[in-house]
Formats: structure tokens, sequence, C-alpha cells
């Protein structure tokens, strides 16, 4: 049996007895785990909203699915008003992301053990493969590093199943509405339509996202680069985990700082841009103030998909390029 059959098993077997005690609550806190807090004080832009590309989804529809109780937010609300302090609640939440909020959905306490443990283990097929190639393998990949090298370790069947639900599970459950973009857990990346982007590390898809990035260096100069192309479901599955246990399992949280596996446009053709030299400050609104930035706005390059003000339940993000 190929491992694409396996997990179709999985989806059967093991994720009806691994897969049971994977619960989504609210106010619940995991103490003892260490991270980071990130100073992401908002600045604002003036006028910069006017030449976003991409319209913020209807703000009455989403507060109420965001404000939904039953089946974790999947159904309606009896009410269909929508008051002005609850959208004021919203902003506010998508404003202070990184910040616990009452209605947040928590992983399971029991289930954190396998997320670091399936986390630690993609770590290791990361250092095996290198990272920039980690960017572009998909799944299937991924295990048979994992079966063929000792160093890894094959990954038992709670991981995976594990594995799987996380992707399979709604991102409606947690806040994130945006679209799924990929179905498929074990969704491949063809070798032939992508290409590396020299000193950077990541890849592009050849075509629109390539023509675009070289268009846009060429227009910008050597003061911008590539910090973030395409991104496999093996890649936004391990960054997604690694901000889940920064959240200490707040699954709400995680969410609105990156798209869950499955709703990442990385994984069809957008791409990330920052200044040479700017660092981690390239993935803050610290970006928005570069002229690097204001000369993207001006040029036309930055079609927003996450733009200020957005009620998709994720952070704005000024740096990223929208392609697709």
């Amino acid at each position: 049996m190929n491992r694409r059959g396996v997990l179709k098993v999985f989806s059967v077997g093991a994720l009806a007895a691994v897969g049971g005690q994977f619960a989504w609550r609210g106010r619940q806190r995991l103490d003892g785990v260490l991270y980071e807090d990130i100073d992401t004080s908002p600045i604002k832009l003036s006028q910069s909203i006017r030449v976003m590309t991409t319209p913020a989804p209807d703000a009455r529809a989403m507060i109420k699915a965001f404000q939904a109780k039953n089946l974790g937010g999947l159904q309606e609300p009896s009410s269909t008003v929508v008051s002005d302090q609850s959208i004021s609640h919203y902003r506010q939440k998508m404003l202070n992301f990184e910040d616990a909020d009452a209605d947040d959905v928590f992983l399971e306490s029991a289930q954190y053990p396998l997320l670091i443990s399936a986390f630690k283990r993609m770590g290791r097929v990361q250092q095996l493969v290198g990272h920039g190639n980690f960017n572009v393998i998909g799944v299937d990949e991924m295990l048979a590093y994992a079966l063929k090298y000792s160093t890894v370790g094959e990954f038992p069947l709670a991981e995976t199943a594990f594995l799987e639900e996380v992707f399979t599970t709604d991102a409606r459950r947690y806040g994130f509405f945006g679209d799924k973009v990929i179905s498929n857990l074990t969704h491949e990346i063809p070798q032939r339509e992508i290409g590396k982007i020299s000193r950077t590390g990541h890849f592009l898809f050849k075509g629109d996202a390539h023509k675009l990035y070289q268009k846009l260096r060429g227009d910008l100069g050597q003061s911008v680069e590539l910090t973030s192309g395409i991104r496999s479901v093996v890649k936004q599955s391990h960054l997604f985990m690694a901000k889940t246990i920064q959240a200490t399992g707040n699954l709400s949280r995680a969410s609105r700082s990156l798209a869950p596996p499955g709703y990442s446009f990385h994984g069809i053709g957008d791409f990330d841009v920052g200044k040479v030299g700017f660092g981690s400050k390239n993935f803050t609104e610290e970006f928005a103030r570069t002229s690097e930035f204001k000369r993207l706005l001006d040029l036309g390059y930055i079609g927003m998909r996450y733009p200020k003000e957005n009620l998709l339940g994720v952070r704005y993000e000024p740096w990223h390029i929208k392609v697709v």
C-alpha cells in the first residue's frame, strides 16, 4: 500500500480512535509552555486603503459567522442583528491579533503532545531536505523521507491522523473566513511548474508569479527581495503548528496571524516581498512605513489579499503580493 493509501485508511480507522479526542474548545489556557509575544503595535497608513484592490468581505455576514455559537461557529446565529459593539469587538481583536480573546478556540490539552511531536518530526524532515526544498515537498514525499531515514523516524499513526485532522477541520471553527484553495492533503506541486529564485531559498510558480516578481524587481531595484514564495501543504502546516505552539494551543490566535494549511494562497501563486536588510520587521506593519512599500503602492503592485479592516479573521499583511 502506498502512503496515500495509508492516509485514506487513517481517515476511517485511526481518526476514529485518535481523532475522536481531537476536540476544539474555548476559554481554556495551556500553562507551562514558553513562547514569545511579538510586539506589533499597529501603525495607521492614511489613504492606503484606496489603492487596495481586494475589497473587504461583507461586514455583517462575517460578524454573524464569527458570532455563531452552534457547531463551533458554522451555523447561523438565531438573531440576524449584528450590533456596532460586536463589530467593534471584532476589529479590536484583529488589531490586537496576538492577544487572547474570551471566544478563542484552543486545541484540546490532551492533543498538545501530538502537536509537539509531529512538529518536531516535520522539523527533522526540513533539516534533512533543506529549508528551500521543504517549501515545496508534498505530504507523501515527507512521509517517505521519514520512513527511509532513521534520523527522522516514521510518523506514527497518531501523528499522521493529527496532521490530517488539522488540515480537514473547517477553519471557521476558530475564526478564519478565507477561502480554502487546496482541498487535498496530499496535494503535490509539480516540479516542472516552479523555479527557484537565486539567493532567496524560495520558489515561485513559473508564469504570472515569476513574471510579476521579475518586473517588480526591475522597477524597484535591489532594495526589495522575495521573503516567502511557494508554500506547500507541508510547509504551511509546519508554520501553522509553530504558531499554535507559540500561542500555547490557541488556534484562533494562530489563525489571526497565519492562514491554516489549505487556506494559504502561497500554495497556488502569491508571494511576499520585503526590504533588504529589514529582517523580521518585513512581516510586521513596520514594512508599511518603508519607502519600498510606498513605491509598491505607487506602481500598483500591491493588490491586497488581506487589507486593513478586512473581516476574514486575519491581520493586515502589507507585504503580501496577490497574484492569483
